[in-house]
């Protein structure tokens, strides 16, 4: 195998969709501080001491805080090349989202954890659908008050048409929101507040059953183990 399709192999390109305000940037942003390509995360009209997110190059999405037009980053991961495609999440800007459609591997679906499917979430999964796109996706906000995550498992299931096999559950939601649960690898992944703008090193605790988690996680250990047992019978 040549260089060039050597290269060609190891590129992974993957889209970013939402309904508006559900937090596609802020998570794109999140992305690039993880995979090592920045070492600041920005905010999307954050505060003036705060950066911009890297992916709101325009002026005139810095002003007003959305995406205006599709963003492509890139940055090696492991033994893979990432474009990750940050897409306007605005009807008015939508042609561009469904040509940038075309050219991915994959989309990434973010849902607002208080607002579920929405409007936008349906016409970007019908368009995805259409070209049969793989598609995962992240429930966003968790810190914050939300629905219960059952309740939009069903509804992403039955608005959406699609099976959904979840990889991580939440530990609380909103002010009691502790963490999440890996499924696949039987980990528990805390949660710190308030220092998401920095990579930082995330306490990880090795199977569900551990007894460290009693100490860590107080009353909330005996729901998420029903709840994990639940997910999994199901």
């Amino acid at each position: 195998m040549t260089d060039l399709l050597l290269e060609a192999a190891r590129r992974r390109t993957f889209a970013i969709i939402s309904h508006p305000d559900a937090g596609k940037t802020t998570l794109t942003e999140k992305l690039l501080l993880f995979g090592g390509a920045i070492q600041l995360a920005g905010t999307v009209k954050g505060r003036k001491a705060a950066r911009h997110a890297t992916s709101d190059w325009m002026e005139l999405e810095k002003q007003r805080g959305i995406s205006i037009t599709s963003s492509v980053m890139q940055f090696p991961y492991k033994d893979c090349m990432i474009n990750l495609l940050d897409t306007p999440g605005h009807e008015d800007f939508s042609e561009d989202t469904y040509r940038t459609l075309t050219a991915v591997d994959s989309a990434l679906m973010v849902i607002d954890a208080a607002k579920g499917v929405e409007d936008r979430t349906i016409k970007l999964m019908d368009v995805c659908r259409l070209r049969d796109t793989p598609i995962m996706t992240f429930i966003n906000k968790l810190d914050r008050e939300g629905r219960e995550p059952i309740e939009l498992l069903d509804e992403v299931e039955s608005v959406l048409k699609i099976q959904c096999t979840p990889i991580t559950w939440p530990i609380g939601m909103g002010k009691r929101f502790k963490g999440v649960y890996h499924l696949i690898d039987d980990s528990v992944h805390l949660y710190t507040p308030g220092k998401g703008s920095v990579r930082q090193d995330v306490t990880v605790i090795k199977g569900i059953d551990n007894p460290l988690l009693n100490d860590v996680l107080g009353d909330h250990v005996a729901e998420l183990r029903d709840e994990i047992e639940l997910v999994r019978g199901a």
